[in-house]
């Protein structure tokens, strides 16, 4: 598997050959770093630990000092892990670049989507509006949160659909295609939208293809 991790810049659109326009999602990647190896005789798994992104040194806490200090790398603001079947083969300091990926690759991007705050059950959870008119004092409340449950008294059972903080979720978009690869200026152009705001952290991993059976 093949992953990088990247800072949405926006969105644009490239045009074809053919004159067709492609909406197309900027991703800043740069220069990812290895922080750490975990190996099946150490930990259990193997994966790869890399960062990306720059970080005053201040800002950074003491145990995250000894960890750059010990890998002997600068600070970085966002860090994951990628489980790799093949991670003995990246060293700690080394770095992952745009170019592991090529145009027509299928990637998944993982991001945090946009928070909207505290939100109602319409906007929420598309629930329907209430009457309309003047004498109507329920325009846009909840309706009936459900019965109440025998011999335990009236409740409203967890994950009941109700207003509440929407928004700021992880979110992974799926099999999405790399339309252009930017080694100079470290970008990648990925076809669609993809989660969160402008300048926000995500990861880039490649789709694993399902076993045919």
């Amino acid at each position: 598997m093949k992953a990088i991790l990247g800072k949405k810049l926006g969105m644009t659109q490239i045009f074809t050959a053919e004159g067709g326009v492609v909406p197309v999602t900027v991703v800043e990647s740069g220069k990812n770093v290895v922080l750490q190896n975990r190996t099946m005789e150490n930990d259990g798994y193997n994966a790869v630990q890399i960062g990306f992104g720059n970080i005053k040194e201040k800002k950074v806490t003491k145990p995250m000092q000894g960890h750059f200090k010990k890998a002997g790398v600068a600070p970085v603001k966002f860090i994951r892990e990628i489980r790799l079947d093949n991670a003995s083969e990246y060293n700690v300091g080394d770095t992952i670049g745009v170019d592991i990926f090529s145009e027509g690759d299928l990637v998944d991007v993982i991001g945090t989507s946009k928070g909207k705050g505290f939100a109602g059950g319409i906007k929420r959870h598309n629930f329907a509006c209430g009457p309309m008119k003047h004498g109507s004092k329920s325009h846009r409340e909840p309706g009936s949160t459900g019965a109440m449950i025998s011999g335990h008294g009236g409740r409203v059972l967890k994950g009941k659909k109700l207003p509440g903080r929407m928004g700021a979720d992880q979110v992974t978009v799926q099999r999405l295609s790399i339309v252009r690869v930017d080694g100079e200026r470290n970008l990648l152009l990925v076809k669609g939208a993809i989660p969160g705001p402008k300048d926000s952290f995500v990861m880039i991993r490649e789709t694993v293809k399902p076993n045919k059976k």
